[in-house]
């Protein structure tokens, strides 16, 4: 029997990711069972269980996914001459983010919500997200590092709690569109380049 190619392999994978995206997106990680994904997969019991053992591995895939995708979106904010300003960098963020409401593996803003809820439940999931997380948050940093490089931020600020507060502002945006539906990535960015004219001075 021919061996798989790699290729082949990944599609698969990614083939059962997706169909447990669209699960979670519709129901919850806690009402998602393996049968469901098996199902909504269209692979054979066996198949699903050579790649992912339980819904634990099938999380982190999915947070892998999230991490995936904020490196090549802050990578392109990078590589961008000149760099984009703060307001810039959030507007493209979040029009990243709202990309991620549709397409084959459903509502991705939907399954992150649902992968935070099952993360405060179950400490292992929460480790295990939480390192991806923080990986995320580590590439926040590179940005404010770069704009600190070009004279719009103070350089004495402490990038990796500046990045804190920048990548507090995703989770703000995604909670705000599901459940109010009234924030878009443009009025975002105005609200962030509002919040840079605050002065700590009376």
């Amino acid at each position: 029997m021919p061996k798989i190619s790699d290729e082949r392999r990944e599609e698969r994978r990614l083939q059962i990711v997706h169909a447990a995206m669209r699960c979670v997106s519709a129901q919850g990680f806690h009402k998602t069972t393996m049968a469901d994904v098996i199902r909504e997969s269209g692979m054979s019991a066996g198949a699903v269980y050579g790649y992912f053992r339980n819904k634990e591995d099938l999380i982190v895939a999915i947070a892998d996914k999230a991490t995936a995708l904020a490196d090549r979106t802050i990578g392109e904010l990078l590589e961008t001459d000149p760099l984009p300003t703060l307001s810039e960098m959030i507007e493209h963020i979040t029009t990243t983010i709202t990309g991620m409401e549709r397409g084959e593996q459903g509502d991705l803003t939907r399954v992150a919500v649902a992968v935070w809820a099952e993360a405060m439940r179950d400490d292992p999931v929460r480790d295990l997200v939480s390192a991806r997380y923080r990986r995320m948050r580590s590439r926040f940093a590179e940005l404010v590092r770069a704009t600190q490089a070009v004279g719009r931020l103070d350089p004495a600020e402490d990038a990796e709690l500046v990045a804190h507060a920048l990548f507090g502002l995703m989770p703000g945006f995604v909670l705000q569109r599901l459940l109010m539906a009234d924030v878009e990535p443009d009025s975002y960015a105005r609200a962030v380049r509002g919040l840079q004219g605050i002065s700590d001075t009376p």
